[in-house]
């Protein structure tokens, strides 16, 4: 008979095992030495600790699932519990116990660690749902569109949460994404519909333009060119592949009427600056009539420089005040010359100067008796006050006499 601290053979070659309970038998062996049946279960023995520790290895080190380390230590504990094997079961049983609760924590460990990033899914999906929600109330439309689609591929990449919750949140979120849409095909639509009533008035707008290209009607056609730009901008853009079209097509009249406006004003720019030499030189001619000597002579050849004149054209605006003004001066010169020669030469106005200024001579020479009466009576007052009525008696006389004067009296 053979045996060591865990086990032993006896002399009908069974193999026994000792544990807490008592021997158990291992086995029968019959094929050599009790020593080599020891070492043959030993061996067996040897063989579960290897393989348990390799379980410890990838329960620790690897994402082994709990039901498959549950399997594989139920697999090993059979073989434990079959007792056939020499050596420390009960360590073995020890080791298996301590695998299942390492296994138990790792798989609480597990559904926490599920249970937060279900939370965290959760959180970031209902995060998705209240952006997209805003998003859809946007009139950002290629930003917001834009960001809504980004928000499908981030929501694509989240865990799926349990299907009722999944399901409410992904219907508020495709709901928003619809909305937008919806919202934007709207918003296209109508400018659309804007874009092709913009087009129609451009059109107005072009026919009448290139119609008015020919126009030498120049004031009014410019003043309803000017009406015309106000009318396009207030249009608005048509689409784009007719915009610059037309905007070509219009722009392109105006510049053949204004191309021939200029022309034509260039023209008359320069006839109106020699016009305007012609006049200077008229009105320095008129101005050497003055000082007026001879009033019949000088009217003959101002009315001779005036025919001149009229029949010269018009000369440019900012220059017309000046010239005239040069021959006005000279006009009213000899108005001026005409009615003192009328004043000195009309007998009728030359009486009714002499009565006049007889009337306030004798009006003057009475206060002057009255104010010497005054004060020879010690009467200051009325002295003074009937002085005072003098002095504007006395100034309608000298004016008086000034007139009569003219009148060579």
């Amino acid at each position: 008979m053979s045996s060591d601290p865990w086990g032993r053979v006896d002399e009908t070659g069974t193999v026994y095992v000792r544990t807490a309970d008592g021997e158990q038998v291992v086995g029968s062996w019959q094929a050599g030495s009790p020593e080599e049946a020891l070492a043959y279960f030993e061996r067996k023995y040897e063989g579960l600790v290897v393989e348990i520790g390799l379980l410890e290895k990838r329960v620790k080190t690897t994402d082994l699932s709990t039901k498959d380390a549950q399997v594989a230590i139920d697999h090993i504990r059979e073989q434990v519990d079959a007792h056939h094997a020499v050596g420390d079961l009960q360590a073995l049983r020890d080791r298996l116990d301590k695998l299942v609760a390492t296994v138990e924590s790792r798989r609480e460990e597990r559904k926490q660690q599920r249970a937060k990033q279900s939370d965290e899914a959760r959180k970031a999906k209902e995060d998705l749902v209240t952006e997209a929600e805003q998003l859809a109330q946007s009139d950002q439309w290629r930003a917001a569109g834009e960001r809504l689609r980004a928000l499908v591929d981030i929501w694509k990449g989240l865990p799926r949460l349990d299907r009722k919750s999944d399901d409410e949140l992904w219907h508020r979120f495709s709901h928003a994404r619809s909305a937008f849409s919806k919202r934007r095909k709207a918003h296209f639509a109508q400018l659309d519909a804007q874009r092709e009533e913009a087009r129609r008035t451009k059109e107005r707008l072009v026919s009448e333009a290139e119609a008015l290209s020919g126009s030498s009607d120049w004031g009014p056609t410019a003043a309803r060119y000017r009406e015309l730009m106000t009318e396009w901008k207030a249009a608005g853009r048509a689409q784009r592949e007719h915009e610059d079209d037309l905007w070509n097509r219009f722009r392109g009249a105006q510049d053949v009427f204004f191309a021939a406006r200029s022309s034509v004003f260039a023209e008359r720019d320069a006839e109106q600056t020699e016009n305007l030499k012609l006049k200077e030189e008229l009105a320095e001619e008129a101005e050497k009539l003055l000082p007026i000597g001879d009033l019949k002579a000088a009217r003959a050849a101002f009315r001779s420089l005036n025919e001149r004149w009229e029949a010269i054209g018009h000369v440019p605006r900012d220059a017309r005040p000046k010239v005239e003004g040069r021959m006005h001066a000279v006009e009213r010169a000899m108005q001026e010359s005409e009615e003192a020669e009328w004043r000195r030469t009309n007998p009728e106005a030359r009486a009714r100067a002499a009565g006049l200024t007889g009337q306030l001579q004798a009006a003057v020479d009475k206060l002057r008796a009255q104010i010497d009466q005054a004060r020879a009576q010690g009467n200051a007052s009325k002295a003074d006050k009937l002085e005072r009525e003098l002095e504007g008696r006395q100034a309608l006389l000298d004016q008086a006499l000034k007139g009569l004067q003219e009148f060579g009296g």
